[in-house]
């Protein structure tokens, strides 16, 4: 019986296997360091998500009380009713946010009543470096911007 082309194996050669490592290699040279920015680029959207809540949280809470709470009563106010003044008349039993979230590099978000970015209040975070200022993911990330 004589055996065709079409039953016949052929294998990759040696160059050819060669060249697609080459390539997977370059593509991989190219892709991987994108994607390596993403986690800090993720974090930043994460904090400015947070920080829109918590400014949500803060109308609600001086829609009722007529103020904003104080750099003293901070954000804690949003949760448990807050002593001190201003007085929190009319304080919504059920507060205005359940728990208070760290910023997405686990540390607390910041609050100054009268705010020095914007005229009501600042609420910000100090980015991956933890101090105030810092340039592109170890800026600060606020209510200003």
């Amino acid at each position: 019986m004589k055996t065709s082309a079409k039953y016949a194996q052929r294998g990759f050669t040696l160059i050819e296997i060669m060249v697609v490592v080459v390539i997977i290699g370059v593509l991989g040279a190219i892709v991987v360091p994108q994607f390596m920015s993403r986690p800090d680029q993720a974090k930043v959207t994460a904090a400015k998500t947070d920080i829109q809540a918590i400014s949500t949280a803060l109308e609600m809470y001086r829609l009722d009380t007529f103020s904003y709470p104080s750099t003293q009563q901070g954000l804690e106010a949003l949760i448990t009713q807050p002593s001190g003044t201003p007085v929190a008349k009319n304080w919504n039993p059920q507060g205005y946010l359940k728990s208070m979230p760290n910023d997405p590099w686990g540390m607390p978000y910041q609050y100054l009543n009268p705010g020095t970015h914007s005229k009501s209040y600042d609420l910000f975070s100090l980015g991956s470096d933890g101090v105030p200022g810092g340039e592109a993911h170890a800026a600060d990330i606020g209510n200003w911007e």
